[in-house]
Protein backbone atom coordinates (compact mmCIF):
# COMPACT_ATOMS: atom_id res chain seq x y z
CA UNK A 1 0.00 0.00 0.00
CA UNK A 2 2.88 2.38 0.70
CA UNK A 3 5.12 1.35 -2.22
CA UNK A 4 4.13 4.23 -4.51
CA UNK A 5 4.66 6.72 -1.66
CA UNK A 6 8.15 5.50 -0.75
CA UNK A 7 9.08 5.18 -4.44
CA UNK A 8 8.20 8.82 -5.09
CA UNK A 9 9.95 9.98 -1.90
CA UNK A 10 13.23 8.17 -2.67
CA UNK A 11 13.11 9.31 -6.32
CA UNK A 12 12.67 12.95 -5.27
CA UNK A 13 15.55 12.56 -2.83
CA UNK A 14 17.84 11.06 -5.47
CA UNK A 15 17.10 13.86 -7.93
CA UNK A 16 18.06 16.42 -5.26
CA UNK A 17 21.50 14.92 -4.59
CA UNK A 18 24.79 15.38 -6.39
CA UNK A 19 25.60 12.71 -8.97
CA UNK A 20 27.65 9.94 -7.37
CA UNK A 21 26.86 10.93 -3.77
CA UNK A 22 26.61 7.97 -1.37
CA UNK A 23 23.01 7.57 -0.20
CA UNK A 24 22.56 6.80 3.51
CA UNK A 25 19.36 4.98 4.45
CA UNK A 26 18.11 3.79 7.84
CA UNK A 27 15.21 1.54 8.72
CA UNK A 28 13.88 1.85 12.26
CA UNK A 29 12.40 -1.37 13.63
CA UNK A 30 14.07 -3.68 11.11
CA UNK A 31 13.36 -6.94 13.02
CA UNK A 32 15.36 -10.03 12.01
CA UNK A 33 13.36 -11.99 9.46
CA UNK A 34 13.93 -12.61 5.73
CA UNK A 35 11.63 -9.67 4.91
CA UNK A 36 14.02 -7.32 6.75
CA UNK A 37 15.64 -6.43 3.41
CA UNK A 38 12.48 -6.08 1.33
CA UNK A 39 12.04 -2.35 1.85
CA UNK A 40 15.72 -1.59 1.28
CA UNK A 41 15.73 -3.70 -1.90
CA UNK A 42 12.74 -1.76 -3.21
CA UNK A 43 14.37 1.60 -2.50
CA UNK A 44 17.56 0.54 -4.33
CA UNK A 45 15.48 -0.80 -7.23
CA UNK A 46 13.69 2.55 -7.56
CA UNK A 47 16.99 4.46 -7.68
CA UNK A 48 18.38 1.93 -10.16
CA UNK A 49 15.45 2.70 -12.45
CA UNK A 50 16.15 6.43 -12.08
CA UNK A 51 19.79 5.85 -13.02
CA UNK A 52 18.86 3.73 -16.04
CA UNK A 53 16.46 6.34 -17.38
CA UNK A 54 19.05 9.12 -16.93
CA UNK A 55 22.06 7.15 -18.15
CA UNK A 56 23.82 7.53 -14.78
CA UNK A 57 25.93 5.14 -12.73
CA UNK A 58 24.29 3.55 -9.70
CA UNK A 59 25.51 5.32 -6.52
CA UNK A 60 26.82 3.58 -3.45
CA UNK A 61 24.43 2.91 -0.58
CA UNK A 62 25.10 2.87 3.15
CA UNK A 63 22.22 1.12 4.89
CA UNK A 64 21.70 1.13 8.65
CA UNK A 65 19.31 -1.42 10.17
CA UNK A 66 18.10 -0.36 13.60
CA UNK A 67 16.25 -2.20 16.31
CA UNK A 68 16.43 -2.67 20.07
CA UNK A 69 19.54 -4.42 21.47
CA UNK A 70 17.54 -7.63 22.04
CA UNK A 71 16.91 -7.99 18.30
CA UNK A 72 18.59 -10.96 16.61
CA UNK A 73 21.15 -9.06 14.53
CA UNK A 74 23.16 -12.26 13.95
CA UNK A 75 20.30 -13.58 11.81
CA UNK A 76 20.32 -10.33 9.81
CA UNK A 77 24.05 -10.61 9.14
CA UNK A 78 23.66 -14.23 8.03
CA UNK A 79 21.06 -13.03 5.49
CA UNK A 80 23.46 -10.47 4.02
CA UNK A 81 25.00 -12.91 1.54
CA UNK A 82 21.59 -13.69 0.03
CA UNK A 83 20.73 -9.98 -0.03
CA UNK A 84 23.93 -9.11 -1.93
CA UNK A 85 23.41 -11.97 -4.36
CA UNK A 86 19.91 -10.69 -5.10
CA UNK A 87 21.29 -7.20 -5.72
CA UNK A 88 23.85 -8.58 -8.17
CA UNK A 89 21.14 -10.39 -10.11
CA UNK A 90 18.99 -7.26 -10.23
CA UNK A 91 21.95 -5.21 -11.44
CA UNK A 92 22.69 -7.70 -14.20
CA UNK A 93 19.08 -7.69 -15.40
CA UNK A 94 19.07 -3.90 -15.51
CA UNK A 95 22.37 -3.67 -17.41
CA UNK A 96 24.39 -2.22 -14.53
CA UNK A 97 26.72 -5.22 -14.31
CA UNK A 98 28.11 -7.08 -11.32
CA UNK A 99 29.49 -5.34 -8.26
CA UNK A 100 32.32 -7.07 -6.43
CA UNK A 101 32.31 -6.01 -3.68
CA UNK A 102 28.65 -4.92 -3.73
CA UNK A 103 27.92 -1.20 -3.80
CA UNK A 104 25.55 -1.55 -0.82
CA UNK A 105 27.14 -1.54 2.62
CA UNK A 106 25.00 -2.65 5.56
CA UNK A 107 25.48 -2.00 9.28
CA UNK A 108 23.38 -2.93 12.30
CA UNK A 109 22.60 -0.20 14.82
CA UNK A 110 21.29 -1.45 18.16
CA UNK A 111 19.42 0.99 20.37
CA UNK A 112 16.15 2.76 21.04
CA UNK A 113 15.22 5.48 18.55
CA UNK A 114 14.14 7.43 21.61
CA UNK A 115 17.84 8.25 21.94
CA UNK A 116 20.37 9.82 19.59
CA UNK A 117 21.66 7.09 17.25
CA UNK A 118 23.42 8.96 14.42
CA UNK A 119 25.60 12.06 13.96
CA UNK A 120 23.95 15.24 12.68
CA UNK A 121 23.24 15.40 8.93
CA UNK A 122 24.28 11.78 8.48
CA UNK A 123 21.14 10.32 6.89
CA UNK A 124 19.34 10.95 3.63
CA UNK A 125 16.31 8.69 3.94
CA UNK A 126 14.61 7.27 7.04
CA UNK A 127 12.00 4.52 6.79
CA UNK A 128 9.84 2.81 9.38
CA UNK A 129 6.79 0.60 9.13
CA UNK A 130 4.69 -0.37 12.17
CA UNK A 131 7.43 0.61 14.64
CA UNK A 132 7.25 4.27 15.55
CA UNK A 133 4.00 3.97 17.50
CA UNK A 134 5.80 1.96 20.20
CA UNK A 135 6.96 3.88 23.25
CA UNK A 136 10.37 2.84 24.54
CA UNK A 137 9.63 3.98 28.09
CA UNK A 138 6.59 3.74 30.36
CA UNK A 139 4.70 7.06 30.74
CA UNK A 140 4.49 8.48 34.27
CA UNK A 141 1.15 7.92 35.96
CA UNK A 142 0.18 5.01 33.70
CA UNK A 143 -1.08 3.16 36.79
CA UNK A 144 -4.05 5.57 36.75
CA UNK A 145 -5.13 4.21 33.34
CA UNK A 146 -7.50 1.64 34.83
CA UNK A 147 -9.70 -0.55 32.68
CA UNK A 148 -7.62 -0.43 29.48
CA UNK A 149 -4.09 -1.29 28.36
CA UNK A 150 -3.74 1.66 25.97
CA UNK A 151 -4.52 5.38 25.80
CA UNK A 152 -8.23 5.60 25.00
CA UNK A 153 -11.18 7.98 25.30
CA UNK A 154 -11.76 6.69 28.84
CA UNK A 155 -8.18 7.37 29.97
CA UNK A 156 -7.54 10.21 32.44
CA UNK A 157 -6.41 13.45 30.82
CA UNK A 158 -3.11 13.23 32.72
CA UNK A 159 -2.31 9.93 30.97
CA UNK A 160 -3.20 11.30 27.53
CA UNK A 161 -1.08 14.43 28.08
CA UNK A 162 1.89 12.38 29.23
CA UNK A 163 1.72 10.09 26.19
CA UNK A 164 1.50 13.05 23.81
CA UNK A 165 4.40 14.82 25.53
CA UNK A 166 6.59 11.74 25.10
CA UNK A 167 5.84 11.56 21.38
CA UNK A 168 6.36 15.28 20.85
CA UNK A 169 9.60 15.33 22.82
CA UNK A 170 11.07 12.45 20.83
CA UNK A 171 9.88 13.46 17.37
CA UNK A 172 13.36 14.37 16.20
CA UNK A 173 13.98 10.61 16.11
CA UNK A 174 10.51 9.17 15.53
CA UNK A 175 6.88 9.76 14.58
CA UNK A 176 3.64 8.44 16.07
CA UNK A 177 1.04 6.51 14.11
CA UNK A 178 -1.97 8.63 15.10
CA UNK A 179 -4.80 10.50 13.42
CA UNK A 180 -4.50 13.66 11.24
CA UNK A 181 -5.02 16.11 14.19
CA UNK A 182 -2.48 14.51 16.27
CA UNK A 183 0.11 14.06 13.45
CA UNK A 184 -0.04 17.69 12.33
CA UNK A 185 0.12 18.89 15.93
CA UNK A 186 3.21 16.84 16.73
CA UNK A 187 5.05 17.80 13.53
CA UNK A 188 4.30 21.51 13.87
CA UNK A 189 5.12 21.64 17.59
CA UNK A 190 8.45 19.84 17.20
CA UNK A 191 9.37 22.07 14.26
CA UNK A 192 12.12 20.10 12.50
CA UNK A 193 10.01 18.75 9.63
CA UNK A 194 7.44 19.76 7.05
CA UNK A 195 4.70 17.37 5.95
CA UNK A 196 5.16 16.31 2.33
CA UNK A 197 2.25 13.83 2.35
CA UNK A 198 -0.33 12.71 4.90
CA UNK A 199 -3.03 10.19 4.09
CA UNK A 200 -4.89 7.17 5.46
CA UNK A 201 -5.13 3.69 3.98
CA UNK A 202 -7.66 1.13 5.15
CA UNK A 203 -7.95 -2.62 4.91
CA UNK A 204 -10.32 -5.14 6.43
CA UNK A 205 -9.42 -7.97 8.79
CA UNK A 206 -9.38 -11.41 7.17
CA UNK A 207 -12.35 -13.18 8.76
CA UNK A 208 -11.62 -16.45 6.92
CA UNK A 209 -8.63 -17.21 9.18
CA UNK A 210 -10.78 -16.90 12.34
CA UNK A 211 -8.40 -14.48 14.03
CA UNK A 212 -5.23 -16.52 13.46
CA UNK A 213 -3.42 -14.01 11.22
CA UNK A 214 -4.26 -11.07 13.48
CA UNK A 215 -3.10 -12.93 16.60
CA UNK A 216 0.15 -13.96 14.91
CA UNK A 217 0.79 -10.36 13.87
CA UNK A 218 0.32 -9.22 17.46
CA UNK A 219 2.49 -12.09 18.69
CA UNK A 220 5.40 -11.15 16.42
CA UNK A 221 5.71 -7.82 18.20
CA UNK A 222 4.07 -8.47 21.56
CA UNK A 223 5.64 -11.75 22.70
CA UNK A 224 9.17 -10.38 23.35
CA UNK A 225 7.68 -7.49 25.34
CA UNK A 226 5.44 -9.76 27.40
CA UNK A 227 8.22 -12.27 28.13
CA UNK A 228 10.65 -9.51 29.09
CA UNK A 229 8.14 -7.90 31.47
CA UNK A 230 6.26 -10.90 32.91
CA UNK A 231 8.47 -13.91 32.12
CA UNK A 232 7.17 -17.14 30.58
CA UNK A 233 8.04 -19.46 27.71
CA UNK A 234 6.67 -20.46 24.30
CA UNK A 235 4.16 -22.87 25.88
CA UNK A 236 2.66 -20.11 28.01
CA UNK A 237 2.68 -17.71 25.04
CA UNK A 238 0.76 -20.32 23.02
CA UNK A 239 -2.00 -20.11 25.62
CA UNK A 240 -1.97 -16.29 25.61
CA UNK A 241 -2.16 -15.91 21.86
CA UNK A 242 -4.67 -18.70 21.37
CA UNK A 243 -6.90 -16.64 23.66
CA UNK A 244 -6.03 -13.58 21.58
CA UNK A 245 -7.07 -15.48 18.43
CA UNK A 246 -10.41 -16.37 20.00
CA UNK A 247 -11.02 -12.73 20.93
CA UNK A 248 -10.32 -11.61 17.36
CA UNK A 249 -12.58 -14.33 15.96
CA UNK A 250 -15.39 -13.29 18.28
CA UNK A 251 -15.04 -9.63 17.29
CA UNK A 252 -14.96 -10.38 13.56
CA UNK A 253 -18.06 -12.57 13.82
CA UNK A 254 -20.05 -9.64 15.19
CA UNK A 255 -18.90 -6.63 13.20
CA UNK A 256 -16.92 -5.39 10.21
CA UNK A 257 -13.40 -4.53 11.34
CA UNK A 258 -11.17 -2.11 9.50
CA UNK A 259 -7.50 -1.33 10.10
CA UNK A 260 -6.72 2.32 9.45
CA UNK A 261 -3.10 3.18 8.67
CA UNK A 262 -1.82 6.75 8.74
CA UNK A 263 0.97 7.27 6.21
CA UNK A 264 3.19 10.32 6.64
CA UNK A 265 6.11 11.50 4.53
CA UNK A 266 8.26 14.24 6.07
CA UNK A 267 11.03 16.49 4.79
CA UNK A 268 13.59 17.94 7.19
CA UNK A 269 13.70 21.72 7.34
CA UNK A 270 16.92 23.40 6.29
CA UNK A 271 16.51 26.38 8.63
Amino acid sequence: MTKSITDEAISALYRSLSNGETICIVEFGCSSRPNTFLSVSQLIKTIREECTSNGQQLPEFHVFLNDLPGNDFNTIFRLLLTFHEDLKKQNMRSGHGLFDPPNCFVAGVAGSFYTRLFPSKKLHFVLSSYSLHWLSQVPDGIENNKGTIYASSTSPSSVLKQCVSLYVGAFGHRAQRLGYREIKYIVEKEGSFTIDLLKTLEHQMDSSCEGYNEAQSVRAVGQPLLVRHFGGDDKLMDVVFNKCKDIYANIMAKEKNIFTNVIVSLIKRND
